[in-house]
């Protein structure tokens, strides 16, 4: 049995339109998922499946569409929350938050898109859904601007590793 909590604005999210993403993930994990009114989840079953059902609501909860979520089925999927209280005072989360989105949402697209990644930036944190090999591009991006770097010199970082990529996949063909 694992117990966490979740905000309660994305309770409703979790549960799904008349139970349905709830349901589909107790069925999917074979899990027993309990929600209450105050956002404390209680998930059982065998604990491989409590594992990934600890994973999927945690990203849900950190502001992730349950479609997004559920890639953390995927062995290849991993998901890092970086708590950016731990970074930041109070006073200059707004400043780092608005940095990592970017203009019009421009930055966090391109981070997506290079990084071959989805990100959440929700309350004091910022959520990554990735798989192993493209992590650590997008968490040392993020962390580039978290430290106060151009947005220049991370979009110069990301594009460089996106080739890297690029080149490394038809080299492994």
């Amino acid at each position: 049995m694992h117990t966490m909590k979740i905000p309660n604005e994305r309770i409703a999210v979790l549960i799904g339109k008349n139970g349905e993403m709830k349901e589909y993930l107790e069925e999917k994990l074979k899990l027993k998922i309990s929600v209450d009114s105050e956002g404390e989840v209680i998930i059982e079953g065998e604990s491989v499946d409590e594992f990934f059902g600890k994973d999927i609501i945690k990203a849900i909860g950190r502001g992730f569409e349950p479609s997004v979520a559920l890639k953390l089925l995927d062995d290849n999927y991993l998901l890092r929350i970086v708590d950016l209280r731990d970074y930041v005072g109070r006073d200059g989360l707004a400043r780092v938050k608005g940095r990592i989105i970017g203009e019009k949402g421009r930055t966090r697209e391109i981070i997506e898109q290079d990084a071959e990644c989805f990100l959440s930036i929700y309350g004091h944190t910022v959520g990554v859904i990735s798989t192993l090999e493209t992590m650590d591009i997008a968490l040392s991006a993020i962390f580039k601007l978290i430290e106060g770097l151009n947005h220049s010199s991370v979009y110069a970082y990301l594009e460089k590793n996106r080739r890297l990529l690029k080149a490394n996949r038809v080299k492994d063909q």
